[in-house]
């Protein structure tokens, strides 16, 4: 990192942050918990909501393509509604039909009507991930601190509460009542957070001039140019590589234990818990780590490392290898998609944020399928390398790249 670079860090530590940034910062943070909490609050009840329609699982899956196929579209249109109407209203509009969507799942009876309703409920959930991580870009430029990681880390964090919550209450609660519930939570946090954000007005742009390791000031004026839009692509790319592992980790992972290593069914289901766990704590401590190593050190060891973890992970000879291997992959690639989403947005604004968003849900729809096929041609554990494979072009990647 440039002497410059270094000073510029120092003194963004040292120098306190305004109040009416720690606010929006504080405001943010819940909505990114908010969104966790409510998507795997969804999650943990789809086989009741399976039953309740009585699809097949064919069926099924056409149906969930519901959520993807609307969080795609919207997260290409969210941009060009930032640009217009400011993040902050379209980051509480998202918020309000995020909360209202999630409770008509239970009301449907039948495949087709399920995904009508999940187009709604993606819809909304690929515009808030926009709309609040371009917000969150702002806020990173303003405070010139490397604060990205703390976000998704209250996602996941959020993530966890709401899948621990949900399990906790299946078997007492209906779909109906506890979907209820998180549409009650949602418009309550939206309500109040949402009203204190609307009277904030986003930071300015950080000065161009003193430029951040890792790219520019975020471009809010003129159209970005080709070599732009070239980087916010391979930033997108790193975005897709981190969210195939996870996506691929959540679907086949548990069948990984079981199948190839004959582990119990509990201890299976831990797998992910394990990955999801150690990316929860990598991010925690994201902004430390970037303001002491920087983005590209990030990105490469981040890299690294989780290829590393994934191979232990799919070819160790026993479970508790392989659950060693889960956790160390959770770690390297843990603060790597919120890097690719900052440089993005710092690149080419809310539109950088939605190219590199949408290509790093493709990543997550992209995984699960292409293991299987994998794993139908090679094995399961063969298929599972293919992880460490796109962890080792983020390494490459992100040293090619580096400012």
């Amino acid at each position: 990192m440039p002497l410059l670079n270094k000073i510029g860090t120092a003194a963004s530590r040292s120098s306190p942050t305004p109040p009416g940034l720690r606010r929006l910062r504080v405001i943010l943070t819940l909505f990114f918990a908010l969104d966790g909490f409510i998507f795997a609050g969804w999650v943990v009840r789809i086989p009741a909501i399976k039953d309740q329609t009585g699809a097949s699982a064919s069926d099924l899956g056409l149906a969930l393509l519901g959520v993807s196929v609307g969080a795609v579209i919207t997260m290409t249109l969210t941009g060009r509604l930032c640009r217009r109407f400011g993040t902050h209203p379209v980051t509480v509009a998202c918020g309000v039909l995020l909360s209202l969507s999630v409770a008509l799942p239970p009301l449907t009876h039948s495949a087709p009507a399920l995904g009508a309703v999940l187009l709604i409920f993606g819809a909304a959930y690929g515009g808030i991930n926009v709309a609040f991580n371009s917000a969150a870009v702002d806020l990173v430029a303003a405070l010139r601190r490397p604060i990205m990681p703390s976000f998704h880390a209250a996602f996941s964090l959020g993530g966890m509460a709401g899948a621990g919550l949900g399990g906790l209450i299946a078997g007492s609660l209906s779909p109906t009542r506890h979907l209820l519930g998180l549409t009650v939570i949602g418009l309550l946090v939206t309500g109040v957070a949402g009203r204190a954000l609307l009277r904030i007005e986003p930071p300015a742009p950080a000065d161009s001039s003193q430029e951040r390791e890792g790219g520019p000031a975020p471009a809010r004026g003129p159209a970005p140019d080709t070599r732009t839009r070239r980087l916010v692509l391979v930033f997108g790319l790193i975005a897709l590589c981190t969210a195939f592992g996870e996506g691929a980790l959540a679907d086949w992972g548990a069948l990984h234990l079981e199948q190839d290593l004959a582990a119990h069914p509990g201890i299976a289901a831990a797998g992910y818990s394990c990955f999801a766990f150690a990316m929860t704590l990598g991010r925690l401590g994201g902004t430390t780590l970037l303001e002491r190593l920087g983005q590209t050190p990030i990105l490469v060891a981040g890299g690294a490392t989780a290829a590393a973890g994934m191979l232990l992970g799919a070819l160790a000879p026993t479970v508790w290898l392989a659950l060693l291997g889960f956790a160390v992959t959770g770690l390297g690639l843990a603060n790597i998609f919120p890097v690719a989403i900052e440089r993005a947005g710092a690149l080419a604004g809310p539109g950088g944020v939605a190219t590199a968003s949408t290509l790093g849900y493709g990543g997550m729809l992209l995984g699960p399928p292409a293991i299987g096929f994998m794993a139908d041609w090679f094995t399961l554990p063969t298929a599972l390398t293919s992880v460490a494979v796109l962890a080792g072009v983020v390494a490459v990647i992100g040293y090619t790249t580096r400012p």
